[in-house]
């Protein structure tokens, strides 16, 4: 017959109460700017990171990109921070 008890919550608890505690880390070490230009500018933008930072030592690529109005681009541009 099944029991209509809940299981204890402390490991939840405990879990929950660490999280909150623990200083929030970044997930990756990459370096990540963010830019909104006009369209040329921002192709421009893209590869004067690329020229800076080659992709072969960098891992350089544009993370993300959308359109805006007025023919603007808000576009996130990630690297490693060092070539080592």
């Amino acid at each position: 017959m099944p029991s209509n008890t809940r299981p204890p919550l402390d490991g939840l608890r405990r879990h929950l109460r660490a999280r909150r505690t623990k200083p929030a880390t970044p997930a990756d070490s990459f370096v990540r700017e963010t830019f909104k230009l006009p369209r040329p500018e921002a192709r421009l933008m893209a590869r004067e990171w690329f020229a800076r930072y080659p992709k072969a030592a960098y891992w350089t690529q544009v993370e993300s990109w959308r359109l805006l109005p007025d023919d603007e681009v808000e576009f996130t541009m990630r690297r490693l921070p060092s070539a080592d």
